[in-house]
């Protein structure tokens, strides 16, 4: 049921597996891991990082398992072709999602297409000889069963921090483990506390909550709930974070696997990409105007694929950056015209030109000290340049990551999913960003834009976060040396993968 490459750079068209009700015995493969991500660039990254430390550092077999139908295809195609040779690539048939509403939110949205797809991961597990562990995403816990019913360790890798996870453990606390009520019509749903607190003193507010968690009447809420219900049959977790940059939370999760309280939970981050694959190889007139510029004397502004903001935020934020003095590159996108701060998912028009948006005039006026590129950059060369010194940033947490592997601070900027909480980590507990304040309608005045950037360049404030960024660099750097935490995590967890496949326990009749 899954279109097989065996090298993640073939791009010849893939056989397709017969379905389980054809009477042809299905291709048998080899032992493997199954890594089960999510659609969308956000998620596929880290697990493709995941996999290449996996294969290279740990000779494990191991294949990415994608779905259809959410994602770009050329994109997804893009961060897949960064793989080792030796790790292969499934992608499940297309489900119809048809019958669902047209306004269905995009969370709702995401969880029924994983649902939807498990028969034909089904068919893909069966078709293999032996498989040691599924490990699936945030949104696909809904394949833990089938990893129970299959004899497969299950594991969930969470692309975003430990405090997501402290949260859904809350979302559990508030509706029990499911055991007696799970599905039953009409439960009642609760909201999370206001403010919510999570280890390491961070008491985060009901609007910092991610998006689906805010509203207990919200659709996806009851999935949060369901999703929430299977953590403690999951065999363990992986996290794309690292204990000094989280340490109250991974000691809490630790003493808690210890206790038996909750399955073991591994930070196995920082995963990022290399600044030499793919598209991030390529010469690029932002670093060639880079190069140009004084060391940390340059404010890097970007908000991700999938953020936008409105025509009026974008000319507040123009202001701010010329009124800050600062030299700044800036990855400038379409904006958002409909009041929807993501972007995910619209593709733009070959006459849509995002520079035509700015304020008239900002570019002759900032010519020389600022420089704006159309809807993508190199990001993880500019942060890793000499020349950059602070990242004005949507707090993706992949972008995060980005940025604190580089030591290079940030002004927290959120805009959608559970940036607000990235946003409030990284402030409140982190220490390695300011935010500045929004007024009433969310929108953040050109005064507040320039001080912010003046402050993590110049300030008082701004220099103990200058300092935290430099202190998390290096610590990024030692949880993947050879006796660093993160590589010490991963290999406990690989050294029980490996068990499961010279066990017999783990093979698919």
């Amino acid at each position: 049921m899954a279109a097989l490459t065996t090298g993640a750079s073939d791009t010849s068209s893939p056989e397709l597996l017969p379905p389980p009700s054809c009477t042809e015995e299905l291709p048998r493969q080899h032992h493997q891991v199954l890594l089960f991500p999510s659609p969308g660039a956000g998620h596929l990254i880290p697990l493709v990082e995941l996999a290449r430390r996996l294969a290279v550092d740990h000779s494990l077999p191991v294949t990415i398992v994608t779905l259809s139908g959410m994602s770009d295809p050329a994109t997804d195609a893009a961060v897949l072709s960064s793989l080792p040779a030796t790790v292969a690539t499934a992608s499940l048939p297309a489900v119809s999602l048809e019958d669902l509403s047209p306004d269905i939110g995009f969370g709702t949205l995401m969880f029924e297409l994983v649902r939807r797809s498990l028969p034909h991961l089904r068919a893909l597990i069966m078709a293999t000889t032996t498989t040691a562990a599924l490990v699936c995403d945030f949104f696909g816990t809904a394949a833990l069963p089938l990893s129970t019913e299959l004899g497969v360790q299950g594991y969930v890798f969470f692309p975003n921090s430990f405090a997501m996870i402290s949260i859904m453990r809350h979302i559990v606390k508030l509706h029990g483990n499911g055991d007696v009520v799970d599905g039953a019509p009409g439960e009642e749903y609760h909201d999370l506390p206001d403010p919510l607190p999570l280890p390491g003193g961070l008491l985060l507010r009901h609007a910092d909550l991610p998006d689906g968690f805010r509203d207990s009447t919200d659709p996806v809420y009851a999935y949060l709930v369901e999703e929430a219900r299977r953590y403690g049959h999951a065999d363990g977790f992986l996290v794309n974070s690292f204990e000094e940059m989280e340490t109250a939370m991974a000691e809490e999760f630790k003493r808690d696997a210890k206790d038996g309280a909750f399955p073991p939970v591994y930070p196995v981050g920082p995963f990022v990409r290399s600044s030499s694959s793919g598209k991030e190889s390529d010469e690029s007139a932002c670093l060639e105007w880079l190069d140009r510029q004084p060391e940390d004397s340059v404010v890097y502004v970007s908000f991700g694929t999938g953020g936008a903001l409105s025509v009026e935020q974008t000319a507040e934020l123009a202001a701010g950056l010329e009124t800050s003095g600062h030299r700044f590159l800036w990855v400038v996108r379409m904006p958002s015209l409909d009041g929807n701060p993501c972007a995910l998912g619209k593709v733009p028009g070959d006459e849509d030109d995002p520079l035509a948006w700015l304020p008239e005039g900002f570019l002759e006026r900032t010519k020389g000290r600022g420089l704006a590129v159309a809807a993508w950059a190199p990001q993880v060369r500019v942060l890793e340049h000499r020349a950059t010194a602070a990242f004005v940033s949507h707090c993706g947490w992949n972008s995060t990551l980005e940025s604190v592997a580089a030591g290079v601070p940030m002004v927290a900027w959120p805009l959608y999913a559970e940036q607000k909480m990235n946003a409030a980590v990284l402030t409140e507990v982190t220490g390695v960003a300011l935010r500045p304040a929004a007024r009433g309608d969310g929108m953040v005045a050109s005064e507040e834009i320039a001080a912010a950037v003046r402050e993590v360049m110049d300030g008082e404030k701004g220099s103990a976060v200058r300092r935290r960024a430099r202190e998390l660099r290096d610590a990024a750097a030692w949880a993947w040396s050879p006796e660093g935490s993160s590589r010490r995590a991963l290999g406990e967890v690989a050294g029980k993968w490996k068990g499961a496949l010279g066990n017999t326990k783990g093979t698919i009749a």
